[in-house]
């Protein structure tokens, strides 16, 4: 009887240490090595491109605004939140239609989405599985592809994205996705500030005729095949407290 009970623990307990969803427990592992909540609380600011980028997160509600100066030389401000958009162009704020402020709010939060990878990832409408392996620049990587559930997801809760976790390091190295053109990304010149990894990437292009194999690209990428299309870069970083 004794050593029935002691198996029947093992057992349970065995079960319960076992990953519900491996492709999220991996996820989970790359946030942890990413920094883990060192972002909650603070204000992220920094330079892309033309722009310049202040990343707000609290208590579940975030504040992103850019700002930059247009073609004709007008000093614009964008502000978006949880609940609302606003464009200001010379200090006065503008009328936009649904369409504007679809398009502009979604400039804004693709590059606040990026820059805070893999964080994201923990939203509750990820719905991630792990979809083999890959071996890229000599090292093994987890492939995860990560879709999004209607309810939470947003607009483009259609979207679907992989990702590359370094198995030993658990850093994101790479990612593809097919939405607004396809493309893959590989993460150089990681640097940590406030307890954050960031990282630029090399934007690869892949073919716009064919965005269903975009799960692929990794041999595609190791057969030298995508050819590169720009850089993504962030500079002047600046990690604050929040007041």
């Amino acid at each position: 009887m004794h050593r029935l009970t002691l198996y029947s623990l093992l057992l349970l307990v065995t079960v319960a240490c076992q990953p519900q969803n491996p492709g999220q427990t991996i996820i989970d592992q790359s946030i942890a090595a990413h920094g883990g909540d060192a972002w909650l609380g603070k204000r992220i600011s920094f330079d892309f491109r033309k722009f310049h980028l202040v990343l707000e997160q609290q208590n579940g509600q975030f504040r992103y605004e850019r700002t930059y100066t247009d073609s004709t030389g007008t000093p614009v401000k964008e502000i978006l939140t949880n609940n609302s958009f606003t464009r200001i162009l010379n200090n006065q704020p503008q009328t936009l239609d649904t369409a504007q402020i679809g398009k502009y709010s979604r400039a804004v939060n693709s590059v606040a989405y990026f820059v805070l990878l893999p964080v994201k990832l923990a939203d509750p409408a990820v719905r991630a599985d792990l979809v083999g392996e890959s071996k890229l620049d000599g090292q093994l990587y987890d492939k995860v592809r990560v879709r999004f559930r209607a309810e939470g997801g947003g607009k483009d809760y259609g979207d679907t994205f992989f990702y590359w976790f370094n198995r030993q390091t658990h850093t994101m190295d790479y990612l593809a996705y097919s939405e607004g053109g396809p493309r893959f990304r590989k993460a150089i010149n990681p640097k940590v500030v406030g307890g954050i990894r960031f990282q630029d990437y090399i934007n690869y292009k892949g073919e716009t005729s064919d965005t269903t194999s975009v799960g692929q690209y990794d041999q595609r990428y190791s057969a030298n095949q995508l050819p590169e299309l720009s850089r993504i870069e962030q500079t002047n970083i600046r990690v604050e407290d929040l007041p």
